[in-house]
This record gives C-alpha cells, structure tokens and sequence, in this order.
C-alpha cells in the first residue's frame, strides 16, 4: 500500500452518463479515481473511461462490483485502500430502473420493487458503509471527506420511470439526512437530484423515438426550457466534494426548473 499525496474519488456507475462524467470531472480536478461498474457489457465503456481520466493526468482503478453484494462493496473499498491508502470522495451513481407508467399499478409487482431498492437504495447504503470507516480515516484534521449521493427529482415530486424508481430516490434522499448525522463531522453527506438528463440512464430504458418524445416532453414543461447533461451534474459533486465544508444532508435540486411546472405536469 502507498499512501499517495493526492486525493482519491471512488465512483460507482462510472461506465456511462453521469457517472462517467464524474470520474473525468474528479480526474481533472488532480484526483486519483476508482472506476465502478458492473457487468461485462459495460466493461468495454468504463475502460473507456479510464482512458479518458488518465489523458487528464489521472492514476485510475477499474473495478466491478454489484452493489447489491455487501462483500463486493467491501471488496472494492479494500481494493481502494491496497492502491492509495486513501478515500476522500464518494459519489454514488450505481442505479437502476424500468419503465412502467405510474397509473398501471397492476404493472408494479413486488420482485421489481425489490429490484430497484436493492440497487438504488440498499446498494448504496452498502458502498457508504463500507467506505466510511476509510472517508473519516482520510479526512484532514480540521475538516471532512464527501459522500454524494445522486438522487432524482422523482425522489421529490412521485415522477420518473416508475413508483419503485421515486420510491428509492425518495429513500435516498430520507438516508443522506440520516447518514449526514451519523457520519459527522468526519465525513459530509449529500445528494444531488438532477431531473431530466440527456444520456443519462432513462436513455438505456427507452428507445430511439421513446426517448426522443420525453426529452422534448421534458424540455416544453422545464421553465428554463432544457435539459440537463452529466457533466452538469458532475460539476455539482466536484463542488460539494471540493468546495462545500459547510455542506452537508442536503439535497440539492437541479431540474431547470421542473419543480416549478404545474400540478400534474412536471415529471418524466
């Protein structure tokens, strides 16, 4: 183990979308960073990410783990700790969902409610736990290390791809105020609950044309009349990681104003 000077990121969901984005934000911000993924299908896409954090100067770490496996969160924090001797980052993007329109509740049955929680909710508490005890160990002596959590607006307003989909987020969002104060002041946590996001994980649920109506759908309803990209939100980890000490069990909503549409209108 050597215990490097620079600070470490550790990434779930990394392979695409906003998780992808992060691992270069935090790369050419002069981090060091963990690459997660899960499945051979995206193994391919992750390399690829690591290819672009080490042109930014970056030392990397690809790993696969599935977070609903507590030992394989354990084990991708251990692999961390064997690399650098460090964790100051954490952003949890590892999710999961599938389209099901609220009304059709018949739809919804209780092994894909168990599905979306096991990744979106439990996967995450799983990876935090196990990487806590290494955030506070890395912390400065006066100050914190930073979970981020990326959340959803379907976490705050019932929208998205599906109740289990709010359902989680809206676990996620509850869990970051808990976590918050179970791991003060050693270590900060927050969410980021972007609403709708070009190539971001609706994407790989919908196809071409689908997509393409809920990204127009979205933009008329949005009051800034966009949508956002990952590296926007990535943008907003960097921040709460790097420049947020005060900053912590807060969910910040950055949905170009969806939460302003009207009643009945503001959600994909």
């Amino acid at each position: 183990m050597t215990q490097v000077q620079q600070p470490v990121c550790l990434i779930t969901g990394a392979a695409s979308g906003i998780g992808a984005a992060t691992a270069v934000r935090f790369a050419r911000g002069g981090w060091s960073v963990a690459i997660g993924y899960y499945g051979a299908d995206t193994r391919a896409a992750a390399l690829g990410v690591e290819v672009r954090c080490r042109e930014a100067g970056a030392d990397t770490l690809v790993f696969e783990a599935d977070v609903r496996d507590d030992a394989a969160c354990r084990a991708a924090v251990l692999a961390v700790r064997q690399r650098w001797g460090r964790l100051d980052g954490l952003v949890n993007c590892a999710g999961t969902t599938r389209v099901i329109p609220h009304r059709d509740l018949e739809a919804l049955d209780a092994a894909e409610f168990e599905r979306v929680y096991a990744v979106n909710t439990i996967g995450l508490f799983q990876m935090t736990r196990a990487a806590a005890p290494l955030l506070a160990e890395s912390a400065p002596p006066a100050g914190s290390n930073s979970v981020v959590n990326v959340s959803s607006l379907a976490g705050m307003n019932g929208t998205g791809s599906s109740l289990a989909y709010a359902a989680s987020k809206g676990a996620v969002n509850t869990m970051t105020l808990s976590l918050a104060r179970s791991l003060a002041p050693r270590v900060r946590v927050n969410a980021v609950a972007p609403g709708m996001v070009d190539d971001g994980l609706l994407q790989r649920c919908l196809d071409e044309r689908s997509y393409g109506e809920v990204i127009a759908r979205m933009t008329r309803q949005a009051a800034l009349q966009r949508v956002s990209r990952p590296a926007e939100v990535a943008e907003i980890a960097w921040f709460l990681a790097t420049q947020a000490p005060g900053i912590t069990g807060q969910v910040l909503c950055a949905d170009n104003g969806l939460l302003l549409a009207e009643p009945g209108h503001g959600g994909s």
